[in-house]
């Protein structure tokens, strides 16, 4: 039995097309009056889009429907479908609590609401039919205010037992203008004791080395090994792991052909960076996490031994997770969690 560890999915780009068409038939009729009939929605909701911010935009579609009141029933299914169909043994969710708040409320109320947000989603996350290892990385935004991406660094420090870490999304090109601002933002984060990641390096507009130093993992971070390997020894040495997910670069027109990611491995490896292979949007690709690991395999832009280094590194690089190497541990872990030791608990144990 084969297990994954995914350190970057979105909750929002989680949700599959099918489970989100039924709910809209259920409960959001409007919101199907545009389609004939399923196969158009699963067409509109999967096909590739131009630029990052047109792929981004789908995920307002899934935020508007992941409301306090429904997040379990879209957890449930989330949960179900990564432990039948794709065995992960370890999920990182990340989201943005503040834009699971109602829209008609004052900033102040919806900031006070995030709380709520965070604690359903801990909860629901906790399935025992379903034991996967879960823990939540909570995402400021690039077009948020200070105040409310504040506000989510201190509830990321204020839930240690639900949260790992925290984030920084929105589309990495919208950063340039608020760099001192989020710069920081991490460095706030960093001394609350949080882990950080950040969607950094994703496109060609979205580089900023000044973020680099606050990072402990990257999302994405592709263009480093594509357009600026000078900088791979200094992640080597910091220890820092890129999360990859090739699909959405394809989804996005990042890339225009995946073979382009040959060159982001073969870098990382001869450098000593560490890769994590990831989803990102699950449910937007329509895609589930071993078929990431077989396209790259299949297409030759990874070996098996890569791919057994990127699994290996996805486990040693999750931030609620001390991976000890040992495939038979983690399983035995899940199934007879009662047999962890104080050494195993490692919820916070980076902080």
């Amino acid at each position: 039995m084969a297990l994954y560890a995914e350190l970057h999915r979105h909750l929002g780009g989680s949700v599959v097309p099918r489970v989100l068409w039924r709910y809209f038939q259920r409960n959001r009729q409007d919101l199907t009056e545009r389609f004939t009939a399923y196969p158009d929605f699963e067409e509109f909701y999967t096909r590739p889009r131009n630029t990052l911010d047109e792929y981004l935009e789908l995920h307002t579609m899934v935020e508007s429907v992941q409301t306090e009141d429904t997040l379990p029933y879209f957890i449930y299914r989330l949960m179900r479908g990564a432990y039948v169909f794709e065995n992960l043994a370890y999920l990182e969710l990340r989201y943005t609590p503040f834009l699971r708040t109602p829209e008609h409320l004052e900033q102040s109320e919806r900031i006070e609401l995030m709380g709520q947000i965070v604690d359903i989603v801990g909860k629901s996350s906790q399935i025992g039919e379903y034991p996967i290892v879960t823990s939540q990385i909570l995402c400021m935004h690039s077009r948020l205010p200070y105040e409310v991406n504040k506000a989510i660094v201190d509830l990321a420090a204020q839930y240690p037992q639900y949260v790992c870490a925290v984030d920084l999304a929105g589309g990495d090109a919208h950063y340039r203008d608020r760099l001192d601002e989020f710069i920081q933002l991490y460095d706030y984060a960093r001394s609350l004791g949080l882990n950080t990641t950040g969607h950094l390096y994703e496109t060609t507009e979205g580089c900023y080395p000044e973020l680099l130093p606050y990072l402990m993992r990257i999302g994405h971070g592709i263009q480093i090994p594509l357009l600026h390997p000078e900088l791979l020894p200094q992640l080597a040495q910091q220890g820092q792991c890129l999360e990859v997910c090739p699909t959405t670069y394809l989804k996005t027109g990042t890339l225009q052909d995946l073979h382009q990611l040959k060159l982001v491995f073969d870098r990382c490896f001869e450098a000593g960076v560490d890769i994590a292979i990831c989803t990102d949007n699950a449910g937007l690709h329509n895609v589930r996490l071993p078929f990431e690991y077989e396209t790259l395999l299949t297409h030759d832009i990874i070996s098996f031994q890569q791919l057994q280094a990127c699994q290996d590194a996805a486990f040693r690089h999750a931030f609620a997770w001390k991976y000890e190497r040992r495939p038979e541990r983690i399983l035995s872990s899940i199934l007879h969690p009662e047999s962890l030791g104080d050494e195993d608990v490692a919820v916070g144990a980076d902080r």
